[in-house]
């Protein structure tokens, strides 16, 4: 017990005391605790284990690069597993457990791994759990594997609610620097969103403290909150910008206290990186003992939260930034010994004892540090806090695409300016000193004038510090995951010299805080034993999120009824009225049939469409318009079909493949015209038929001269189809000339009618002459009313999507993802490549596989004995030798008199007139293969 609590000072309420338990023993804190500072107050050193050897560990750091207080907690009796208790504030009743321990951090019954470390070094599990098969070994790993443990009676909330905004300026980090950059923008009249995930905005200045402007900092703070609120900007405190993605869209965790999280989505114009700086460790044996902790934690702990780390303090370090913090401690009443590498120091602070070219070569204690070993001489001590320099946050900045340069001056990498589409400023740019961060910030923003001015500011000198390889003992290099210097230098005699391979081999900063301790310590490290620079020796990637963010949050509201909801038509209230049944399809609300039994009015409504006409909606059709002068060159690279021999005024049936030859949508394209195109995509298919021909666009073709639109949702189709679907728009008085010379099979065409846009489309997909009627949707209950009038006056009606799919089944027309799968390419459905230009998919089109002659070939099957409909999903298989699949039934039309399917079946186009055998529901029925369309052929009926 070290830790203890100051009687006054900090932002707590000492009126308001908080109970709660850790590994079932009963610990009290205060308001405005995190679960760090309180545990840290408590004087409790051992807060887990560490996960290989199941050493000691203790609370290191103060935020999000803590690695080693990681925690379950029960709260109503629900636990949510692995939070880090340096971001989660202290509530009423919370019950913490230690992960990866048992029964309880302090008496881990597993730590005597630790004595056989020699025999558990970096990559032991690559080549021990081969032996014998890894199948024998997994099951025992993955019961020891993990770190906390999941709650099946912890349902996610449902109301996380995503948030899209836009930003003028966006700053990350409210920090010095961000509040000055703020500032500046706010004063130029700009919309700031200022991001940080503190408690408050201040960052560094709430424990650090500083006169700005001749004043207190937190006055210039309040000053500075008041001016970008009233330029019309956003504060965003306890919210953690987690992603940097495509096109200046920017991801933010926010948390709130009794509400639920949020999620931002944030588009911004001009970014402003102000993330701070990480503080190292040291390295020496015995480096990872709790009690070794951050000096700058030590001191934020001291300043927010009255905790106090140790009474008897040694302070290791190599810069100027500990001297704030040894006086700090001193003042508080804590015994402070000061060892600092360096010869040539700031004086020593009052009540101070410092010691000027000493390091710290190791600590000694059973489960915590007891001895401190400062140039080879043993000193009591409780407490070792360590400052090994400072690290730039640099996250964001490489997940916009930064690149990072060495500066020897701060003994970091730092941001390459111009790399990313954002500007950085003060410690995050190796600017640790007060001043440096307030001219920094302040220029980022192209503050006019003077810079805020800080007094006192003072130097930061710089001690570079490295792990020592030659130095004795254990050197712990990733807390976590137990990587140590000696896993580092084996990684390099068995040659993963490159930072990924050493990463992987070893898994320094695979752990859960993203290598924040570990990677700089790694990287110098194989630096000194490969004989490279820094530079040379590079960096590891660094991936979104910044740190771990809820699965709820990123799936907000989609659970439930919410997971997938379906799109719903305009109509559907029209629909209901009709006595629709409603179904999904591709996404989509429809109307399956009109009726109680499904079978019977499926039959009869195709039986409408047949003999007189049918009306239906087909809204959900995809209409993604391709517009301007290279529009017609897009398409004919995107799609296997060549659409710029295409007419205006007509439309064309075509297919879209994938890089891999691939069917992945087919549909019919409209020009309209010379450089306008609808392209009428599957209605499951639209957003991605619309991503391919985005990619296309931007990768390949100028985009300023072709643009895409899905207007799918500005428009309501209705198809009218049968016998009699001319006669009833011409009863409904449809501007156009609908005789076949002017409005053919495959014709398009636009008209006003009476003030109202109109599109006819003269396209089947039952095998019926057939028109779709497009208006905009505002006007889709006046023509759906209309049409459906006549339609009745003509003794036809509605019909459901049951019926549609039973017509293009007769005729053969196939549905994408049904009748074909994913292997299915143009050949396999009777569509030769012709074309010898390029087009997206045509390479793997001659490929030894895709010209085989035995490929599923699309087919249709007729039942030899008459009986009912076959099943779609039953097995072909042959009738005369031993039983194998020759392919699968994809659709069936179940028309009593002659029930047809379609298939792909194995080499099917040489097989037409034999028979196969159908294994269906146990039983193999015999099924004689036919060409797939088997209705109108010819199709003399379209132009009936």
């Amino acid at each position: 017990m070290s830790g203890w609590r100051l009687d006054r000072g900090g932002e707590i309420d000492r009126d308001r005391p908080i109970g709660f338990t850790f590994d079932g023993h009963a610990v009290t804190g205060f308001a405005g605790d995190t679960l760090a500072s309180a545990l840290l107050a408590s004087g409790r050193r051992v807060l887990g284990r560490s996960f290989k050897y199941h050493r000691p560990r203790g609370l290191w750091g103060a935020g999000a690069e803590e690695p080693n207080a990681i925690v379950d907690v029960t709260e109503g009796g629900v636990t949510t597993p692995n939070l880090r208790a340096t971001l989660e504030p202290l509530r009423e009743g919370l019950a913490l457990r230690s992960v990866n321990t048992w029964p309880e951090a302090a008496r881990d019954r597993h730590r005597l791994l630790d004595r056989l470390n020699r025999f558990l070094p970096a990559g032991f599990y690559y080549k021990t759990f081969m032996a014998g098969g890894w199948m024998r070994w997994e099951p025992m790993i993955r019961r020891m594997a993990g770190l906390g443990r999941l709650d099946p009676a912890n349902a996610p909330p449902a109301d996380c609610a995503q948030i899209n905004a836009r930003a003028d300026l966006l700053v990350i980090g409210a920090g010095p620097a961000g509040l000055a950059a703020a500032r500046a923008a706010a004063r130029a009249g700009r919309a700031v969103w200022l991001i940080d995930d503190g408690d408050a905005p201040g960052g560094s200045l709430r424990w650090r403290g500083g006169d700005i402007d001749g004043g207190p900092w937190r006055d210039w703070c309040a000053d500075t909150q008041e001016r970008i609120l009233r330029a019309g900007g956003k504060i965003l405190s306890r919210t953690t910008l987690w992603g940097a993605f495509d096109h200046g869209l920017y991801a933010a965790w926010e948390r709130r206290c009794g509400a639920p999280d949020r999620l931002w989505r944030i588009r911004a114009g001009d970014v402003i990186l102000a993330a701070g700086a990480i503080e190292r460790p040291l390295w020496f044996a015995n480096n990872d003992l709790p009690g070794v902790i951050s000096a700058e934690a030590a001191l934020r702990y001291l300043t927010l939260h009255g905790a106090v780390a140790g009474r008897r303090i040694v302070l290791a370090t190599g810069n100027d930034g500990s001297y704030p913090v040894a006086a700090a401690l001193a003042r508080a009443g804590c015994d402070v010994t000061l060892a600092d590498a360096r010869g040539d120091t700031p004086d020593a602070p009052e009540g101070v004892d410092l010691r000027r070219e000493t390091r710290v070569t190791g600590a000694e204690g059973r489960d915590a540090v007891a001895r401190v070993r400062l140039n080879g001489v043993l000193q009591e001590a409780d407490t070792l806090l360590v400052s090994g320099g400072l690290t730039p946050s640099v996250h964001i900045f490489m997940q916009a695409g930064g690149r990072l340069d060495w500066d020897a001056e701060c003994d970091a990498l730092i941001p390459r300016a111009g790399s990313a589409s954002m500007r950085v400023a003060g410690a995050a740019n190796g600017a640790f000193a007060l001043a440096d961060a307030l001219a920094e910030g302040h220029a980022a923003a192209g503050g006019a004038g003077n810079a805020p001015r800080a007094e006192a500011a003072g130097d930061w000198g710089v001690l570079p510090m490295r792990p020592d390889p030659d130095a004795a003992g254990r050197q712990w290099i990733d807390f976590q995951n137990d990587v140590t210097l000696k896993d580092v230098a084996l990684a390099q005699r068995e040659g993963f010299v490159s930072v990924e391979h050493l990463k992987r081999y070893t898994t320094l900063g695979m752990a859960t805080d993203q290598g924040r301790t570990s990677n700089f310590a790694g990287l110098a490290a194989m630096a000194g034993l490969t004989d490279r620079s820094i530079p040379e020796t590079g960096t590891t990637t660094y991936r979104p999120p910044f740190l771990p963010v809820p699965l709820t949050v990123i799936a907000g509201r989609r659970r439930g009824q919410l997971f997938d909801p379906p799109r719903r038509l305009t109509l559907e209230r029209a629909h209901r009225a009709a006595g629709a049944q409603l179904r999904e399809y591709g996404g989509w609300l429809r109307p399956a049939h009109y009726g109680d039994d499904e079978a019977e009015a499926a039959l009869r409504e195709a039986g409408v469409a047949r003999e007189t006409v049918a009306l239906y909606d087909a809204s959900p059709l995809g209409k993604i318009e391709v517009i301007g002068p290279g529009a017609a060159e897009l398409l004919d690279f995107c799609f296997f079909t060549r659409l710029s021999t295409l007419k205006p005024g007509r439309a064309r049936y075509g297919l879209m493949l994938s890089e891999t030859g691939i069917v992945f949508d087919d549909g019919v394209t409209l020009r309209l015209a010379g450089d306008r195109f609808i392209v009428s995509a599957s209605s499951s298919h639209v957003d991605g038929v619309r991503l391919r021909l985005e990619d296309a666009r931007q990768d390949r073709f100028d985009p300023a001269r072709v643009f895409l639109h899905d207007v799918t949702a500005h428009w309501t189709t209705l198809c009218v189809a049968g016998p009699r679907a001319r006669d009833v728009l011409r009863a409904a008085g449809v501007p156009v000339d609908l005789d076949d010379a002017a409005l053919p099979h495959m014709g398009v065409t636009e008209a006003d009618w009476n003030g109202r846009t109109l599109r006819i489309a003269r396209v089947s997909f039952t095998g019926e002459r057939s028109y779709e009627l497009s208006v905009p949707s505002r006007h889709a209950e006046w023509l759906e009313s209309l049409l459906a009038a006549r339609v009745g006056e003509a003794g036809g009606g509605r019909i459901g999507l049951e019926a549609v799919l039973t017509l293009r089944a007769q005729k053969g027309f196939i549905l994408i993802g049904k009748d074909t799968d994913g292997l299915t390419m143009p050949q396999d459905l009777g569509w030769p490549n012709r074309r010898e230009d390029e087009f997206i998919g045509k390479r793997s089109l001659l490929t030894d596989e895709a010209l085989r002659n035995d490929r599923r070939q699309l087919v249709g099957l007729t039942a030899t004995d008459g009986g009912a409909a076959f099943t779609a999903g039953a097995h072909l298989v042959p009738l005369d030798a031993a039983r194998r699949s020759l392919g699968f039934v994809t659709s069936v039309a179940p028309d009593p008199g002659a029930p047809h399917a379609l298939a792909l079946l194995e080499s099917g186009r040489s097989r037409m007139g034999e028979s196969v055998g159908v294994f269906d529901n146990g039983a193999v029925r015999e099924a004689r293969v036919i060409a797939p369309c088997a209705f109108d052929a010819k199709g003399e009926r379209l132009h009936a």
